[in-house]
């Protein structure tokens, strides 16, 4: 088939990609000139596990190409908009500016049968607006909303081997282009949820609400387990074993950050009250203060174990990115761990093996390495913010030889902490004695 894809941030690259990798022809639409320049070369601009190979593949196969031109989509007859939906700055509500944009853009090259497919996170009632301001074009074309569910890291297989399709169609050939895009994957048994607009939206929200909420409740318990003495991690274990519950984001530590939870969950909270509903979600801002309150933890750690002042004390944060395989550094407890240190005069080195470019354009006063030898050297304090396998799997002795300190701060909880201890470090995890 021939497909567009407006917008080629991180879901419209790989998004787009994936599919040319199927088998479609497929043309990839931004208005950043060099970003769609990066990626006709081959070239993503952000690190992504498998994303270069099968950009290579797909455009050596000559059915992918990128431009910035909308009017290449024409040949196309099933348009998915995958722009991004960021927090307003006035507000926690979702900026829908580039999705309205986009089909404003989309709107004169639009064919009678052409079926357009959102993916972007949206508030509920989107499609709805959307799907009428299509039918009102005249333009022949229809809506279905087909959300995603993209895992940073493991982007490229949850788009070519999702765990579920969800289509929100108002027709069964909508559904039905969708089956044949999707043919490859529904070969293979992939389950096929067919709904409404509105449920179709909603489900992406409320699995982002619902983890969010599984990560903080852990987090919630990992503070009474600092003031009983009790370890988060093995009750984390013992609840998990419950089928009912799962052991699965129930890892404690400094919480969950990245572009998609924090402004999702904001965004769903912001919606609700629109609807008059807010006290349906309101346990949201509690979830999302629960998860701030744990990067101020790892703060209050280090000026413990630094004697109660980091002023001048060189202290080594390993990771900046809000979560490994990934250099996304978007609302990352790791970068805001290191800004509130900072700020409180300490010297800070950061390091990370992906994130640091993007953690200098927003924070350019801290100070960065590739090196995790260079970070740790000198460190009066180590602090792992993000459980790389690099991190994990330091040698405590390797780390006395070149830090002073002997204290670490476990913010994953990743680490072996009796190892450590065996060592001869003081060992602090988050929730753990």
């Amino acid at each position: 088939m021939k497909l567009s894809v407006i917008g080629c941030g991180y879901l419209g690259a790989v998004h787009a990609s994936a599919m040319a990798e199927l088998g479609h022809d497929v043309v990839g639409i931004d208005v950043d000139a060099a970003k769609i320049t990066q990626l006709a070369a081959g070239k993503p601009s952000f690190f992504e596990p498998g994303l270069p190979e099968i950009l290579a593949s797909a455009g050596a196969s000559g059915r992918l190409r990128f431009s910035t031109d909308m009017a290449d989509v024409a040949e196309a007859t099933v348009h998915f908009v995958a722009v991004g939906t960021p927090q307003m700055r006035d507000s926690h509500a979702a900026d829908m500016s580039y999705v309205d944009a986009a089909i404003a853009g989309l709107l004169p090259f639009l064919k009678p049968g052409d079926l357009v497919v959102g993916k972007s996170t949206v508030p509920v009632g989107t499609a709805a607006r959307l799907a009428q301001l299509i039918a009102d074009s005249g333009t022949g074309a229809t809506l279905a909303w087909n959300p995603e569910f993209l895992r940073e890291g493991f982007a490229v297989k949850d788009t070519i081997e999702p765990d579920r399709l969800v289509y929100g169609v108002a027709d069964e050939r909508a559904a039905a282009v969708l089956d044949e895009v999707y043919a490859t994957t529904l070969a293979t048994g992939t389950p096929r949820i067919i709904t409404d607009y509105a449920t179709a939206e909603l489900v992406k929200v409320s699995a982002n609400a619902f983890l969010a909420t599984k990560i903080s409740f852990i987090n919630a318990m990992a503070e009474i387990a600092e003031v009983t003495g009790a370890d988060v991690s093995q009750l984390a274990d013992a609840i998990g074993h419950d089928a009912r519950i799962g052991r699965r984001f129930l890892n404690a530590g400094v919480g969950f950050g990245g572009g998609c939870l924090p402004k999702d969950i904001r965004a769903f909270t912001a919606r609700a009250e629109e609807l008059g509903r807010g006290e349906s979600v309101a346990f949201l801002k509690e979830v999302d203060a629960i998860n701030l309150r744990r990067r101020q933890r790892a703060v209050d750690l280090a000026v413990e174990a630094l004697d109660g002042s980091v002023y001048n004390k060189r202290i080594a944060v390993l990771g900046v990115t809000f979560k490994p395989n990934s250099d996304d550094v978007r609302d990352s407890p790791a970068l805001d761990i290191a800004v509130q240190l900072k700020g409180l005069g300490a010297h800070v080195i950061s390091t990370d093996p992906q994130g640091i470019e993007n953690a200098r354009m927003r924070h350019p006063q801290l100070d960065y390495t590739e090196s995790i030898d260079e970070a740790l050297d000198g460190a009066e304090l180590v602090m792992l913010a993000t459980e790389w396998k690099q991190f994990r799997e330091l040698d405590p002795a390797r780390v006395a030889s070149l830090a002073i300190g002997r204290t670490i701060i476990d913010g994953r909880n990743a680490l072996d902490a009796a190892a450590w201890r065996a060592a001869g470090w003081t060992y602090r995890g988050m929730g753990r004695p």
